[in-house]
């Protein structure tokens, strides 16, 4: 019997793919795990245009400069002592600020903007009637910084967005979108088990999730890392820890799709509307870092957070909803964590179970 329920459930698989990959109504659900490829592709395109710019600016520097050189530059100097230690600029902008001296009377203060740069960092100036009153130096991305943008991005929209609404529209759909189309019926009069019916259908919405959203993952670490020389690439993944973190993203990413997938599942089946359990799911997901110990355990996001690589600082000037949001989770290993997922996840699965078992269509009311 266990070998028959094998291939009917590879059987409602091969039905459920082609459904799944290619419904017109899942087009956006692309386009959504696409959109932080294209966000991380536009970064970077963007700092390899200003890497040109820099270097460009370097050519046109009377000699080579240093950070020695910058670190030299403060506060008060003239122009004329900017120009004898960096030489003339490469790029300088000049204009006029209107500033009220008085109660009707106004003053034009002349400023100036120089910019100069050593290939890799760019040194700006900010002078006015002359004299220097600022100073700032922008180094470009760094392999380090992107590590926590991409932390940052995976955290607050990819798990808590993308993989959610896309694992709404996947699994929701499973069974109440049968329903909408009227066609779940031909599915309950073939001499399949409906728990074998419930299992091959999450695990081809599984597949095709799974494969949707690690994919963006990949493309995402692959934009992001294409900024980067062979050498700075090979730290990060073979000193730095970078293969381990790529691996823990695809996993967890896998995970979200476990956890979402089933709790969507349920979702279609139990309520008529999907509108009010994925609301509630949305609210209960974003208020977990609030919740006592023993709720935050009813979440996936609990788990997930816990997973996570990277850890993102909190800035003393940040706002406290995001700095919430981002506070770490409480600390739980990786094996309690995955097992509590896949824990909850298959609680949930064999609920969906009971209740498929005992589903009447009545397409006059669904």
């Amino acid at each position: 019997m266990n070998q028959l329920w094998r291939k009917q459930i590879r059987a409602v698989i091969r039905l459920e793919m082609k459904k799944t990959f290619f419904a017109k109504r899942g087009l956006w659900i692309y386009l959504l795990a696409l959109a932080p490829v294209a966000l991380f592709t536009a970064h970077t395109l963007v700092e390899i245009h200003f890497r040109g710019v820099r270097h460009e600016m370097s050519q046109k520097t009377a000699r080579p400069l240093t950070e020695q050189d910058f670190s030299s530059i403060h506060d008060g100097m003239t122009r004329d002592d900017v120009v004898k230690l960096l030489g003339a600029p490469p790029v300088s902008r000049t204009g006029a600020r209107r500033v009220q001296t008085g109660p009707h009377s106004f003053d034009q203060n002349q400023f100036e903007v120089m910019r100069y740069s050593n290939g890799r960092s760019e040194l700006i100036v900010n002078l006015e009637k002359g004299a220097v009153t600022g100073i700032g130096i922008n180094s470009g991305a760094s392999l380090g910084q992107d590590t926590y943008i991409f932390a940052g991005v995976f955290q607050f929209f990819y798990l808590r967005l993308a993989i959610f609404f896309g694992c709404l529209g996947i699994f929701m759909n499973l069974f109440r979108g049968e329903m909408l189309d009227k066609s779940l019926h031909f599915y309950l009069l073939a001499p399949v088990r409906r728990e074998v019916l419930l299992v091959g259908k999450y695990l081809a919405a599984l597949l095709a999730a799974t494969v949707i959203f690690t994919t963006s993952v990949a493309l995402q670490l692959t934009a992001l890392l294409s900024l980067y020389d062979s050498n700075i690439i090979a730290t990060y993944l073979y000193q730095d820890h970078g293969w381990s973190q790529i691996i823990a993203y695809l996993g967890i990413t896998i995970l979200a799709c476990v956890g979402y997938g089933s709790i969507f599942l349920a979702a279609g089946l139990f309520f008529r509307n999907p509108i009010i359990p994925a609301a509630f799911v949305l609210i209960w997901e974003a208020a977990n870092p609030v919740l006592p110990s023993l709720l935050k355990q009813f979440s996936v996001i609990y788990y997930l957070r816990s997973l996570c690589p990277v850890n993102i600082p909190v800035d003393p000037g940040m706002p406290p909803l995001l700095a919430l949001l981002i506070s770490d989770a409480e600390p739980i290993s990786a094996y309690v964590a995955i097992l509590g997922l896949l824990a909850v996840s298959v609680a949930i699965l064999v609920g969906s179970m009971s209740r498929v078992r005992r589903l009447e269509i009545n397409y006059t009311t669904d």
